[in-house]
């Protein structure tokens, strides 16, 4: 029973902290590019103040929309699900809440947008690197999906040294990808095909995942943006195939769901070879 009452109180408390979370990125998202002044504490948290106030700005005219309650859920709701995955709670639980959490608020603002701050992508790829050298000495090198098979090639090298190499591996497999397919489009078609942000997100996913899962992320970016873009050309009625979409939602995606799901992915795909 005690067990019980333990795991119900960590996943509320996560799920809390979570739509609190998802409440700042509302603040980031929303109201600076709508209001551009201060709101008190209350008005930031948005699932309060929009059942409440039904107001993002003190001065505007400017009304929550029913989405901003959206982006808490499901925050909280992947803050929960990391937290299931770990099976409950771990050292290395806040580095993958702080990996998520990013991409999050990447996915949210190149919504809204169309853009991936600096801000975010910059202490992101510091944050891989950060991870690389400290976990596999908190929870082992299988914490990484590239690492165990990367230390039968590096036999001689400490952890966090070949963990390094997986990380920069992982970053030109994603960051460095990108970059070339939009390099090439563009000499080939004269049209901009990537935006450098796409690039530099991908280098933070490519350091935390690894290669293994960064080129998932990048297989189920493509193939999730796909089935949005079909779709979005049917309701428009269009078919011009150089209609622009933040990609970065679908690479947030993928990233998030190679995070949690990937490597049971990766090796069910493996064992129809067999």
């Amino acid at each position: 029973m005690k067990s019980v009452l333990w795991h119900a109180l960590t996943y509320f408390v996560a799920g809390t902290l979570g739509a609190l979370l998802g409440a700042l990125f509302n603040v980031f998202i929303h109201r600076v590019p709508v209001c551009g002044d201060s709101v008190d504490f209350h008005r930031k948290v948005v699932g309060l103040s929009y059942f409440s106030t039904g107001e993002v700005c003190r001065e505007g005219d400017a009304h929550f929309s029913t989405h901003y309650p959206v982006v808490e859920c499901l925050t909280a709701l992947l803050w929960i699900a990391l937290l299931v995955w770990q099976g409950g709670l771990t050292v290395v639980l806040p580095f993958d809440l702080l990996f998520v959490s990013a991409i999050s608020a990447l996915i949210f603002i190149d919504a809204e947008h169309m853009i991936l701050p600096n801000a975010i992508t910059y202490p992101g790829i510091l944050l891989a690197f950060l991870a690389r050298i400290l976990v596999p000495h908190l929870a082992g090198p299988a914490h990484f999906d590239d690492l165990p098979q990367l230390l039968t090639f590096f036999p001689g090298l400490p952890v966090w040294v070949v963990s390094l190499i997986g990380a920069a591996i992982g970053a030109l497999a994603g960051g460095g990808s990108l970059w070339l397919m939009g390099f090439l489009w563009e000499k080939l078609r004269g049209v901009e095909a990537m935006g450098f942000g796409d690039v530099k997100m991908m280098f933070m996913v490519g350091a935390f995942l690894g290669w293994r899962l960064t080129i998932l992320t990048i297989l189920l970016g493509a193939f999730t943006g796909s089935i949005a873009g079909v779709i979005v050309m049917l309701r428009r009625g269009s078919r011009n195939l150089q209609m622009m979409l933040p990609f970065g939602i679908f690479l947030g995606i993928g990233s998030i769901v190679s995070l949690l799901l990937g490597s049971r992915i990766i090796a069910w795909y493996a064992s129809q070879f067999r």
